[in-house]
């Protein structure tokens, strides 16, 4: 099993890394779209502003290497703002297209006095539909978000799990082979690695 994950500047690799070889996967760094070839499954994770990171997909040829090896029914994972960059467009960055797999929106948080933005620290995930993906995981389940921006999509038939942070938003969606998360499975201690467990073993 060879999974990869994408490096174009914006994510936490050794996070994710660590988290693989915790379920002794050996993932490994791809520096270079020819690389994603040679995969079995990808994982894009992402960390800051989505603008940022599209541009960063583009200029190293990632954009088009991902649309190619999605197309083949590969198994694809985006995490945080990687899960984001799966939808066509965001409030955070005007005029910068997504990958756009899923139609929608990234919208910000609304400004409520007494709520914090961004929305840290672990909240409850609740799964909308059966998937491999919660095999082995009670529903609901709780899981480490960092984020001020949540994702609106389009077909609600997408949605995998859904969290409440004074307003009910995605927390992870599922369609073929394409699945994201806002979550951080990496960084969710036994649930998250059994996630991740379920992703590189079970789900494709």
């Amino acid at each position: 099993m060879r999974i990869g994950v994408i490096d174009y500047g914006m994510g936490n690799l050794r996070s994710v890394l660590t988290g693989l070889r915790r379920i002794s996967v050996e993932g490994f760094i791809i520096s270079h779209p020819e690389e994603m070839k040679n995969c079995d499954k990808i994982i894009l994770p992402g960390v800051g502003a989505f603008g940022d990171a599209m541009k960063n997909l583009r200029t190293q040829g990632f954009e088009d290497g991902i649309r190619e090896f999605v197309k083949k029914g590969r198994p694809f994972l985006g995490i945080c703002l990687g899960f984001q960059l799966l939808f066509e467009e965001s409030e955070e960055s005007k005029g910068i297209k997504g990958l756009g797999f899923f139609k929608g929106c990234v919208k910000r948080f609304p400004e409520i006095p007494g709520i914090r933005i961004p929305h840290v620290g672990w909240n409850t995930v609740n799964l909308k539909k059966s998937s491999v993906l919660f095999e082995g995981i009670r529903n609901p389940a709780f899981f480490y978000f960092v984020h001020s921006y949540y994702a609106v999509p389009q077909n609600e038939e997408v949605i995998l799990c859904e969290t409440e942070y004074f307003i009910q938003f995605c927390s992870a969606v599922e369609w073929e082979n394409i699945t994201g998360t806002q979550f951080h499975p990496e960084k969710s201690q036994t649930e998250g690695l059994k996630f991740l467990h379920n992703f590189s073993y079970l789900f494709g």
